[in-house]
């Protein structure tokens, strides 16, 4: 399964906004930003605390952006399991054909050496 330029990126990002790092990164970012703002100077705050709506605004903006990327990814990635599944099935299909072959073949086999052995006996 190819991928394009853009798929490729949208996987590349789907599998970094989903990963823990990305996740302690945001946690870490939230954390300074309330910190400060609530524990600075009142001179240097720039998002006053309760409200905090500089932060929930940028929150917004950074979710609406990486929904989109998360939502792409997930196709790709479905599409692509998908993929290897009908892969495996067509594997699983293959084998059952030469096992049934493998075993009409030792059937075959089963049935000469019982041949062989009443010819064995009667003599």
């Amino acid at each position: 399964m190819s991928l394009s330029l853009s798929e490729k990126f949208a996987v590349y990002m789907h599998r970094a906004i989903g990963s823990l790092g990305f996740f302690f990164l945001i946690i870490g970012w939230t954390a300074v930003w309330l910190a400060w703002n609530i524990f600075a100077p009142a001179q240097f705050r720039f998002d006053p605390a309760p409200a905090f709506v500089i932060w929930l605004f940028a929150s917004n903006i950074l979710q609406l952006v990486l929904l989109p990327v998360i939502m792409v990814g997930q196709n790709i990635e479905g599409r692509a399991a998908e993929w290897r599944a009908q892969m495996d099935f067509d594997i699983n299909q293959k084998a059952e054909r030469e096992i049934e072959a493998i075993i009409s073949h030792l059937e075959n086999h089963n049935e000469l050496m019982l041949e062989i052995m009443r010819k064995i006996d009667r003599k």
